[in-house]
């Protein structure tokens, strides 16, 4: 309980017996406040007033054990809308507090509140929080620490003997973020890249004005530390890694995996690792731990610059020079693969895999950077288009009801059924010169019925058009498993036959490879309205995404929950 130091107010029910996991154990009822406020803050030379809560950047952590259930109160203090996103919590029957803005709740108003009921079910680990409404969570972010229901005990890997805080890369921008929003919809092209990475909110001494306050981490020679890395990024994928000292991976989003070692890692937006650090280097050094871009597309905007915080020994001499660490090249595919390929699930007797063998519904959707037409053609886009993104040519429009209250109360006119489980036109998606004709989508809200417990076969095809880029993907109210990941254009006969069904990932969030395909595979037993989009912030606002509606069982605990009384107004 110690490392709950963070906004930690109290419990309002000691103990309960958790409903939600295989077998029973007693769990606890977690309270928290957060206050949206804009606060003052001081980067790249710089001071303006950024989105936080309770006034820190990053945010507070949540410390949790498996199964819990945390309550967060939110108290809206700012001066635009809100709403928070629990990445990575399944939410068992419970997509009223997922958060995502107009698909299971309207916005947390300016002077308004609303309380988040977050039930925790197998998740262990390392996943977090983050602001679900236009571009806020740039600086409304922060780690969800949850242990095994016995505490660190339960680990399944090599005990460490000290747990270090959450390190979260970010992106920060001297420009008010929303407004960097604004320019890139109203212009109708792609928005400034941002002006530095971050690790724990601190830039590094690479930037101007930026050496202090540098994040530091003091370690003790000959010990083992556990470290939660996450990756906040709004629209770049990252490597990380540490100076003259090797990471050995035994988790990620919230599940335990194989131990693999390495010396870099590469997470994309949303992603979240465990990693243990052996403190084995000389203690008269300094080392540094370095952030930058992964990025597929030289041709595509992107940040360049490099991040960087310290890692020292305890009784070291502090005043030397950092050694810095090699990094894989910018657009390195194959650095990218080899640390992909590394990542299985543990698949143990205590942490078994359950991977459907048996598919009732196969979908397959391309993911597309497109365009939409422009009066006069006079936007920023392609020869005077608007930049758009699409799932299966269709770019999502974001209704003024949730989908959620709309689904539950059968009002009509808000979203279509009927998404497609396939593209509408078979191309060659990866093409080096594509079908111009291809590239304009349409705008639409429409959603994805699935019965409940059936299971499903997805395979993400990313696509030439416009842009050839990679993709993350991640799913609300689901981890899911991620079968099968190659180049080129996926390939039903021949492509399934090396999938991984003994011991895939368990994933909230992956990468679709540029000009490649992903494949994932989960049953779809938690029923409710879930957002699925791409995690680059501007795919999404560009359209990337859809809604999966996973229907009622026939089981009173098939069904979704009620919804709380007191649901943020949409008028």
């Amino acid at each position: 309980m110690g490392l709950r130091e963070s906004l930690l107010e109290g419990l309002l029910v000691p103990l309960f017996l958790c409903g939600f996991l295989v077998f029973p154990v007693w769990c606890e009822t977690l309270d928290y406040v957060y206050n949206i406020t804009e606060t003052s803050y001081t980067r790249l030379c710089e001071t303006k007033n950024i989105l936080t809560v309770n006034g820190l950047y990053p945010g507070p952590t949540i410390y949790a054990h498996r199964g819990d259930t945390v309550v967060v109160h939110v108290y809206n203090l700012a001066s635009i809308n809100v709403t928070l996103h629990w990445h990575g919590v399944k939410q068992p029957r419970n997509p009223w507090s997922d958060g995502p803005e107009f698909i299971t709740q309207c916005p947390i108003r300016p002077s308004a509140n609303f309380t988040y009921n977050i039930i925790l079910s197998d998740e262990e680990g390392t996943i977090w929080w983050h602001a679900h409404s236009d571009w806020s969570r740039a600086t409304v972010h922060g780690a969800i620490v949850i242990y095994p229901t016995n505490g660190a005990a339960g680990y399944p890997f090599a005990k460490p003997d000290y747990e270090v805080p959450p390190i979260i890369l970010g992106e920060y921008w001297i420009s008010d973020v929303m407004a960097v929003l604004e320019e890139m919809l109203e212009g109708g092209g792609s928005p400034n890249i941002s002006d530095a990475f971050t690790i724990n909110g601190q830039p590094g001494d690479g930037y101007n004005c930026s050496a202090e306050g540098m994040y530091k981490l003091t370690v003790k020679a000959g010990k083992r530390y556990l470290l939660r890395l996450v990756n906040a990024a709004m629209n770049d994928e990252v490597f990380f890694g540490i100076a003259n000292h090797s990471l050995t991976v035994v988790g990620a989003d919230g599940a335990y995996t194989k131990p693999f070692t390495t010396d870099y890692v590469l997470t994309t937006p949303g992603q979240t690792l465990d990693l243990l650090l052996e403190a084995n280097q000389s203690s008269k050094a300094r080392y540094y731990m370095a952030a930058k871009a992964y990025s597929t597309n030289s041709l595509v905007g992107y940040d360049n610059t490099t991040s960087t915080a310290v890692l020292q020994y305890s009784g070291g001499d502090n005043s030397s020079t950092p050694i810095s660490p090699t990094l894989p090249l910018f657009n390195s595919t194959e650095a990218v693969a080899k640390f992909s390929n590394g990542m299985k699930s543990l698949a143990s007797e205590a942490h078994p895999v359950s991977v459907p063998l048996e598919i009732d519904h196969r979908i397959l959707i391309t993911a597309s950077i497109s365009q939409l037409r422009c009066v006069n053609d006079s936007c920023d886009g392609p020869n005077g288009s608007r930049v758009g993104a699409s799932l299966n040519n269709i770019s999502f429009s974001l209704p003024s009801i949730d989908v959620l209250e709309a689904y539950y109360s059968s009002i009509s006119g808000v979203f279509t059924p009927g998404f497609p489980n396939k593209p509408p036109k078979e191309f060659n998606y990866t093409a080096e010169e594509p079908d111009s004709s291809l590239v304009w989508t349409t705008l639409g809200t429409k959603v994805k019925k699935l019965e409940y417990n059936k299971s499903v076969e997805i395979v993400f095809q990313g696509t030439s058009l416009v842009a050839a880029l990679s993709h993350p993907m991640h799913l609300h109210g689901y981890s899911f498993y991620r079968v099968g990941v190659g180049p080129g254009n996926f390939n039903k006969t021949k492509d399934p036959e090396n999938y991984n069904l003994v011991d895939p990932p368990l994933m909230n969030t992956f990468g679709v490879p540029r000009n490649g395909w992903a494949a994932i595979r989960f049953r779809a037993d938690n029923p409710g309205v879930w957002f699925m989009h791409c995690h680059f912030e501007r795919h999404t606002s560009w359209g990337m995404a859809t809604v999966f509606i996973v229907e009622n069982g026939n089981s009173s605990e098939a069904q979704i929950l009620p919804p709380p009384s007191y649901m943020p107004p949409c008028n």
